[in-house]
């Protein structure tokens, strides 16, 4: 129920990581390389293995889809002797990310969201009118049950920082999930944020991801920056 493909780093370094890409809706595994984003990443010689995994739809839907990252993914990445895994999750794929990261199913070091799907309208507005994510209550939610443990699991993290695992965040200013976006900016370090212009689409990702990797997220294990509120680029 998971279409994966694999692509291995350019390096002889047998201390590897592995990165774990989760598309959005009506997005194929294999875009990831076609749009670039597998190459800007190996081009800069970092010793980052990716899978491009494409849960189907329906893994959201009955609420399955960490179990089944790990199962096919993360599981046998941890047997293969990967010490070091990381997400990147774009749109839908941003939540699957979370909602892995949530699990605690097995360890992961960081989550890249580019434009991430943080909830229905109704979900966000809820936030919002809350104050913001610390200030929001599951009690008494619309929100679905995945919408509120991931929301709960950021809200936990982001309270005691540095935020474990390691989070970056990157958007289109005219993203028409924005509202959500800039409601978690809020919560994390101001040089794990990048904004772009452009809305909901590849140009506007391929653009943060390399920002993203401007910003060397792999450099060091288990390293975090200080918490500061906002956006930076």
């Amino acid at each position: 129920m998971i279409a994966s493909l694999h692509y291995r780093a350019p390096t002889a370094v047998r201390d590897r990581a592995l990165l774990v890409m989760l598309p959005g809706v009506g997005i194929e595994a294999g875009e990831f390389a076609d749009r670039g984003l597998v190459a800007s990443l190996h081009q800069r010689g970092l010793a980052v293995d990716v899978v491009a995994a494409r849960p189907a739809l329906d893994l959201y839907l009955d609420d399955t889809v960490a179990a089944e990252i790990h199962r096919a993914v993360v599981a046998p990445a941890l047997a293969a002797g990967y010490e070091r895994i990381w997400f990147l999750g774009i749109s839908l794929g941003g939540m699957g990310a979370l909602l892995y990261a949530s699990s605690r199913a097995g360890p992961v070091e960081g989550v890249v969201l580019l434009a991430p799907f943080l909830g229905t309208q109704g979900t966000v507005a809820e936030v919002a009118a809350a104050g913001g994510l610390a200030a929001w209550s599951a009690d008494g939610s619309a929100a679905t049950n995945g919408e509120r443990r991931m929301l709960l699991w950021l809200k936990d993290v982001l309270a005691k920082p540095p935020a474990e695992p390691a989070l970056y965040l990157g958007y289109g200013r005219d993203d028409r999930f924005a509202r959500g976006h800039m409601l978690l900016a809020e919560w994390l370090p101001r040089d794990r944020v990048f904004t772009a212009a452009g809305g909901h689409d590849w140009d506007t990702w391929a653009t943060l991801w390399g920002r993203v990797l401007d910003a060397e997220p792999f450099a060091e294990r288990g390293r975090h920056g200080s918490r500061h509120a906002g956006q930076a680029n």
